[in-house]
């Protein structure tokens, strides 16, 4: 993701995309108005994408990809995708493997411009997750529980949106000194991926991230990520919360409540927990 960040500010209007060899970062691709397709799967194949990358003026390696349309020489290589704000700066960015060019046209967006057609591999972006960097690229992603009615699905899109738009919405903001006391809205947890909506929101404020599983929680809680230990959390709606995270994680013998391994993963880490 670093790499992709140094694209900041060489965008241009309109444009809301940016590819830079993952090689070499003097080697930039381009700028693209549109990706259809880089949140969209293709059938039976989870990381496969075909994307459509509009009003396209190409660049460096994926240039080259171009005039190589047809043979095998027409792969790219792997790939920083950044997706940039209204400002051409960088909110975030996917690792993208062997972007291949199948297709390029004449594009209607611009004279010069053309429309290319991409096959490539990217894990992390999920399907959903358009909506939210739109609403990020907008700053319409400004008021708390943004995020209620959405299925699980989409709730974990929405929380790898605050994963990798963390730098950018945090625009350098230090920690919360120690000592803080945040408040955990309970009455929409009712899974996991809603607690970690919830933990990412009370500590960062809208579309923060504060974990996206176990593992990166702990981690969040070793500094870095928007607060410092120790702190105080109060849970609002704890009862309905402790009700509905009562799946058991096979942790020891006996195993435990999801709910109770929190509480412990808080405890540990010099989390006060005040229950309401």
């Amino acid at each position: 993701m670093e790499s992709a960040m140094r694209t900041s500010g060489w965008g241009g209007e309109g444009q809301k995309y940016a590819l830079t060899s993952s090689d070499d970062d003097a080697d930039f691709w381009g700028f693209a108005r549109e990706a259809d397709g880089l949140f969209t799967p293709l059938p039976d194949e989870e990381e496969a994408r075909r994307v459509h990358l509009a009003g396209c003026l190409p660049q460096g390696g994926l240039l080259k990809s171009v005039e190589r349309i047809g043979s095998r020489r027409a792969l790219a290589g792997n790939a920083w995708f950044a997706i940039l704000d209204a400002d051409g700066a960088t909110m975030g960015s996917y690792f993208v493997n062997d972007v291949t060019v199948v297709d390029v046209e004449p594009s209607a967006r611009g004279a010069g411009l053309v429309d290319l057609t991409v096959t490539l591999w990217c894990e992390n972006a999920l399907p959903g997750a358009e909506r939210v960097w739109d609403l990020v690229r907008t700053g319409r992603l400004n008021r708390a529980g943004m995020w209620h009615e959405l299925a699980p699905e989409d709730r974990h899109a929405w929380l790898s949106v605050a994963l990798w738009s963390r730098e950018y919405q945090r625009q350098g903001k230090p920690d919360a000194p120690a000592g803080q006391v945040f408040t955990l809205d309970g009455r929409h947890i009712v899974d996991r991926t809603s607690f970690y909506c919830a933990i990412g929101e009370a500590i960062n404020g809208p579309g923060g991230y504060f974990g996206w599983n176990l593992d990166a929680l702990r981690d969040c809680l070793r500094g870095g990520w928007g607060a410092t230990t120790p702190f105080s959390l109060r849970w609002d709606s704890s009862a309905e919360a402790r009700t509905r995270l009562a799946e058991r994680v096979p942790i020891g013998d006996p195993d435990v409540s999801l709910f109770d391994l929190l509480l412990e993963i808080f405890e540990e880490r010099g989390v006060s927990v005040i229950l309401h």
